[in-house]
């Protein structure tokens, strides 16, 4: 029988019981058609067949929770992630100010005022950008600044904006600092959206082919459509003009945000009032697109110290103690998860903070009581900071915790500043979900922290920060729990099991090939393996020169 591709030479690390490891495996049509060693590939021809000499095959990589279109639009934007130096801050903005038009804006991203020392000063960037408006967005995506110009826009500093429930203009006596919190954001963001779909379908094309290179063939968009995430109510068409042109070089499942579902009306016996027009819900599209969980945002950040906590943050000089903020008013998030629910949505629900994870236990508690659907898979976004309590009560309600484990390498330091010691066994857990019976998804919050998932697996196992210390030790994992998280545990969350995250005959010919095998080595050598190439539907979208074969 003549095929497509035939793998061998090589190890195989399938993520699957029936045969966890094999030498060769066979593609056809897109799918798996054969996995074991060479005898189990007799008969077998190829139009194409690789010698791996020895590299290493695993499922190819998911991201359960990351922000794509964020993530392309940034590449043309300044860059200011890891920026320790004020100064330096202003100069790319006057360098990147030096090359617009007057009528232009100056737009960064990344900037963190923990490494800074403090948010950018208002007065420093209207020097800096010579006039025009300046829009820096913050790591962590819940705060950003903007200057003098941009704020008489939008009406902060003659005192016209309304601000929305949920977001902060800090003031400095009777003057805006520039900072806004949360949902103040969206004063800037509605000033400057819709993005033209063109735009759009472009930077998922960029940051498509950058996740190509690490191995990455599905990944879930947590926010797409309205709210401070959002880029335009088109923004789904925009998924679709990349994938129909062959541009988009991953799957992805992407989630409107809450504000863009609005009250339906269908009969009385449908008990559904809230939702998308005709009924649209979770799961609809195809390999390519999906329409996944509905996501809502309980509360902030920990960077931006507005999670919402049960005891105060750790206080840094001169501050007040905070417990951080709920997003919106609580009735009116909790009547949104419920209809959500009612309507037959997955529920993404932000939280990271305990008190906004009580919360949301809460309201998912709520829902399922009103009208059961044990086959949901709501889920909890970050939940960053978690007690034990909390842990058992998650897998009681069969809610799934999709934290981000990279965050405690880039920006551990800083979260564990906000928290303080004590609190340290609570921050981003792994081990203790495992052991409560639950899934841990493989995600990075991309472009928050960095979105390898090479990288990932690696602080999965060893939970080292950037400035060496080791958080929460016995949240450890070991190899293969990692790579499952980021392999058949993203594909569950997504609701696809049945067709990826393993290497089975019937399931998505979807790969990475790896330089060397990262389930028999240290994290650090985990984490300098290279991408080699990576294959969805049995095609290169990735390949450093294998010879693979690539879509026509």
């Amino acid at each position: 029988m003549d095929i497509d591709l035939i793998l061998r030479g090589g190890t195989i690390v399938t993520v699957d019981e029936r045969m966890p490891r094999a030498t060769a495996l066979a593609v056809h049509h897109g799918r798996v058609l054969a996995v074991g060693d060479d005898a189990a590939l007799d008969g077998l021809t190829a139009a194409t067949t690789v010698d791996l000499g020895g590299a290493t095959v695993v499922p190819g990589f998911g991201d359960a929770h990351n922000h794509m279109a964020w993530f392309g639009l940034a590449l043309d934007e300044i860059d200011l992630v890891g920026q320790t130096s004020l100064d330096e801050l202003y100069r790319l903005v006057a360098e990147r100010a030096a090359t617009l038009g007057p009528e232009e804006m100056v737009v960064g991203s990344g900037y963190d005022d923990n490494l800074l020392g403090s948010h950018p000063d208002r007065a420093r960037l209207d020097e800096a950008a010579g006039g025009r408006e300046v829009w820096l967005k913050h790591r962590s995506g819940h705060v950003c600044t903007a200057n003098t110009p941009l704020l008489h826009r939008v009406g902060v500093m003659d005192g016209s904006a309304e601000v929305p429930e949920g977001g902060v203009v800090v003031m400095h006596g009777d003057q805006p600092t520039g900072v806004l919190q949360e949902q103040a954001q969206n004063l800037v963001v509605s000033a400057v959206t819709p993005y033209p779909l063109e735009q759009l379908a472009s930077a998922l094309a960029k940051a498509s082919a950058h996740y190509a290179t690490e191995g990455l063939t599905h990944v879930t968009e947590c926010g797409i459509g309205a709210g401070w995430l959002g880029k335009t109510p088109l923004e789904l068409a925009a998924y679709q003009m990349a994938s129909a042109r062959g541009e988009l070089m991953v799957r992805a499942q992407v989630m409107p945000c809450v504000s863009a579902l609005h009250e339906v009306t269908g009969h009385a016996d449908d008990g559904i009032d809230f939702g998308l027009d005709l009924g649209l819900r979770s799961g609809f599209g195809d390999d390519r697109v999906r329409v996944g969980a509905m996501k809502i945002w309980t509360d902030g950040s920990l960077l931006a110290r507005t999670a919402a906590m049960t005891e105060p943050f750790a206080c840094r000089c001169g501050e007040r103690p905070s417990t951080g903020y709920l997003q919106d008013d609580a009735e009116r998030m909790r009547r949104q998860i419920v209809g959500a629910h009612r309507g037959g949505w997955n529920v993404a629900a932000h939280a990271i903070g305990d008190a906004a994870i009580d919360f949301a236990l809460d309201t998912f508690e709520q829902a399922q009581r009103e009208r059961p659907r044990p086959e949901a898979r709501h889920r909890i976004e970050h939940a960053g900071v978690i007690s034990d309590a909390q842990i058992t009560r998650m897998a009681a309600l069969g809610v799934t915790p999709t934290p981000q484990i990279r965050f405690l390498h880039d920006i551990g330091d800083s979260m564990l500043a906000a928290i303080g010691p004590e609190r340290e066994h609570m921050l981003y857990r792994h081990a203790s979900f495992l052991e409560a019976g639950l899934r841990v998804p493989g995600s990075s919050d991309r472009p928050v922290a960095d979105g390898a998932p090479l990288k990932a697996i690696a602080s999965m196992r060893s939970r080292l920060s950037s400035g060496g210390r080791v958080i929460g030790e016995r949240e450890r994992v070991d190899a293969m729990t990692a790579l499952r998280a980021y392999t058949l545990d993203t594909a569950w969350m997504a609701g696809e099991e049945d067709r990826r995250g393993m290497l089975r005959p019937g399931f998505l010919a979807d790969l990475a090939v790896l330089d060397h095998d990262i389930t028999t080595v240290d994290p650090a050598t985990t984490e300098s393996a290279t991408v080699l190439a990576t294959v969805r539907d049995g095609t290169a979208t990735h390949d450093t020169g294998l010879g693979l074969p690539t879509a026509r």
